[in-house]
């Protein structure tokens, strides 16, 4: 199985992008995690008559895609810009064939409540995307609380825990949205 993680933080020792360096060492047996580089990814524009390179790439990404994990940051009680320009990209594609029915998984680390009102907003994008969030387990993390070290490593073992649940329920949940 073939997942894609996308971060909607573009830092580099940004805690999100550590739960997605988690989760992709921890890679279930059988699976594959790839995280996909939004560095270079342009915002949407309706009027460029080519595509650039940084976005065939994502795209291509996509479409090998079996399963999807959004590390989803919270920027003003919603969804960080480069993660939803990720998802404006790839639905302009003939009828939404990148995202359309693919199963979902939602991991955040922020403020207080980790990132949960970012989390929910980001839901409801995925009833438009046709995206099947998996409903439980949730993945909030508090990335000040000393759960990431200096470099945005993910080191809380409670959370780790979560994130390999997550991991396993992600790729049941693929296989059966595939029946």
């Amino acid at each position: 199985m073939n997942i894609l993680a996308i971060c909607g933080s573009l830092r580099k020792k940004s805690t999100n992008m550590g739960l997605l360096r988690y989760a992709q060492a921890q890679a279930p047996a059988g699976s594959n995690i790839t995280i996909a580089d939004l560095s270079s990814v342009p915002f949407f524009n309706a009027d460029l008559t080519e595509k650039p390179a940084a976005v065939i790439e994502l795209l291509q990404q996509l479409e090998k895609s079996d399963a999807l994990i959004f590390g989803c940051p919270e920027y003003n009680y919603s969804i960080a810009p480069a993660l939803k320009n990720a998802l404006d990209w790839a639905s302009r594609e003939p009828d939404n064939k990148l995202l359309s029915g693919k199963a979902v998984a939602l991991m955040g680390a922020g403020g207080g409540m980790g990132t949960s009102r970012a989390q929910y907003h980001f839901r409801q994008v995925c009833v438009y995307l046709n995206l099947h969030p998996l409903n439980k387990p949730e993945v909030f993390a508090n990335a000040f609380s000393g759960a990431f070290d200096a470099d945005g490593n993910l080191v809380d073992e409670k959370i780790q825990g979560t994130i390999n649940t997550q991991l396993t329920a992600l790729i049941a949940w693929a296989h059966q949205l595939k029946k």
